[in-house]
Order: structure tokens, then sequence, then C-alpha cells
């Protein structure tokens, strides 16, 4: 039905299809397991749930709706210059992108009170920084790793793979 090469969307799809599943799935367990617990894991790292309508640190509270539409639109801009990004750990971290950009939307979406006035699910806590979820860590990745190779390239240094 579809072929797909290697070179073609099948890493950022991939990648992007798993981050929003894991996202989803945490999300999921984190709402009904700690709905009246924090669990210490381990030194700084606990798990507490909370929820934000706004977006990094809380800030722009009640502009979800915004905030949905805006990353939609960064998720399609970025989903439209896949080409310019080479090599599978560019296209991976595309992906990351695109489905923690994602996971976030579908809380804006489908969670209470809904239709993009939701609130994002946060529940890693370091207790030294604000409280994230997985989907943020796989943003804050993969702008990472674009950000380091558009730079890399830039001073056509050595490509990364």
């Amino acid at each position: 039905m579809f072929n797909f090469r290697r070179t073609d969307a099948t890493i950022p799809i991939w990648v992007a299809a798993t981050v929003l599943a894991l996202d989803q799935l945490t999300k999921v367990w984190a709402a009904a397991a700690l709905d009246s617990q924090v669990i210490d894991v381990f030194w700084k790292l606990r798990l507490n749930l909370t929820t934000n309508t706004g977006f990094a640190f809380s800030a722009a509270q009640g502009f979800g709706p915004f905030l949905g539409v805006l990353a939609l639109v960064v998720t399609v801009v970025l989903w439209r210059m896949r080409q310019r990004f080479s090599g599978a750990l560019s296209n991976a971290a595309l992906g990351m992108v695109v489905g923690g950009a994602l996971g976030n939307v579908a809380d804006r979406c489908f969670r209470s009170p809904r239709w993009g006035r939701g609130a994002v699910i946060d529940f890693i806590d370091l207790q030294f920084w604000p409280i994230f979820n997985v989907a943020d860590m796989a943003i804050v990745t993969g702008v990472a790793i674009l950000s380091v190779r558009m730079w890399v390239d830039q001073r056509g240094e050595m490509p990364l793979a």
C-alpha cells in the first residue's frame, strides 16, 4: 500500500506516533495513580500530578485555545520543512517535536473542559524545575538536537548522523 523509503517520512512518523502514545499513556496513568498522592522516586525526582492551561512554566494561563492552534501551526510548518532535515537523528528529532506538540494539543482538545480549553497534565517533578511531562521532554530534546544540527550544518563541519 505505502512504499516508504528510509529517507521518506517514516522515521519522524514512527517517532511522533511513539512519543504521542507514550505521552498519552503516561498521562492516563498519572491522572489515575497520582490523583491523591505524590510518589517519591529518587533524590529530587518525584511524581506529582498537576495541570497547566498555559504554556512553559505555567505562563499565559487560560490561553489554551490560542496555544493549541499555535502548536498545530508550528507542527504543520515543521512537517512541511522536513526535507531540510537530513539523517536519521534529525528526522527522529523532528518526530520528537511533532509527537510532543500533538500530545499536549490532545490534552487541550480532549481533557476537561475540552475543545481547546483543556489542561495539559504534568507530573514529572524535579522540585527545582517546573513540573513537566513526556511530551515536554520530547519537545525540548528534539529542539536541542535540531538546533545543534542546524548549527553544525551552518558551520560546514562534519554532519551528524
